[in-house]
């Protein structure tokens, strides 16, 4: 527990046999359930993360493989069952340094916000640390997504996030995009619930990982996402009535 609260970790993880268990390990001691959720991996996935030993550590497993998004919406229902007060997700490829988690949840524990998102492009020397691709991409799509959803913040694709239980039970987890573009537009729903979505800094991570994401994604998909979000903003915003003429 921190500060009273329980605190859980959902870890999407889609063929991630490699680098599961480091991830797994950086877990802080503080944190209370640990939630992987294998995406119907073809490899050792699930075994490697059960022989890390780690008895907070659960397993849950996809029979199909239905998109990180959908991953994730599994994570939080199982981690809100099992009364975490605020659930974090971490990738399965050791992209997301534990050591910044702490900092994370700290406005989400002390009720300033009911969401947190990572923010690497705040970090000193985010664009030495970053490709400048990927850079570029998050630069491009963050100004897409503040546009679309409203919402306050500079790194949108950054998967390194808390939620409250509070804040889960305002939002169709279920209904929420299965696949790349789920951050973009989970967002959108939390600004029209009416969620305090904060930015924290977080260390940039790129090292021995591989992405599943391409420029199809982000030139395709989460543009595609936004606008349906965008959409969305647009049919639930009450449109302002003519003034009367006199």
């Amino acid at each position: 527990m921190l500060e009273g609260q329980r605190i859980g970790v959902v870890v999407p993880a889609y063929h991630e046999e490699r680098l599961i268990g480091r991830t797994l390990r950086g877990i802080p001691a503080f944190v209370d359930h640990v939630i992987v959720v294998d995406d119907a991996s073809g490899d050792e996935t699930s075994r490697a993360a059960l022989a890390v030993g780690d008895p907070r550590v659960e397993v849950v497993r996809h029979d199909r493989n239905r998109g990180v998004g959908a991953a994730i919406a599994t994570g939080y229902a199982r981690a809100f069952e099992r009364g975490v007060d605020v659930a974090v997700v971490m990738a399965g490829d050791a992209q997301m340094d534990p050591d910044d988690l702490p900092r994370l949840i700290a406005p989400v524990v002390a009720g300033r916000a009911g969401y947190a998102k990572g923010n690497r492009l705040a970090w000193p020397e985010a664009r030495a640390r970053m490709p400048l691709t990927r850079w570029l991409g998050n630069v491009v799509l963050s100004a897409l997504t503040r546009l679309a959803t409203g919402a306050k913040i500079e790194d949108s694709q950054c998967g390194y996030t808390a939620l409250s239980a509070d804040a889960a039970r305002r939002l169709p987890l279920d209904q929420l995009w299965p696949r790349y573009g789920y951050p973009n537009d989970l967002l959108g729903h939390l600004v029209q619930q009416g969620v305090d979505v904060v930015d924290v800094p977080v260390r940039p991570i790129y090292a021995d990982e591989r992405s599943g994401v391409g420029w199809r994604h982000a030139l395709f998909v989460v543009p595609s996402v936004l606008l349906r979000v965008w959409l969305r903003r647009a049919v639930a915003t009450p449109r302002a009535l003519p003034t009367p003429r006199s």
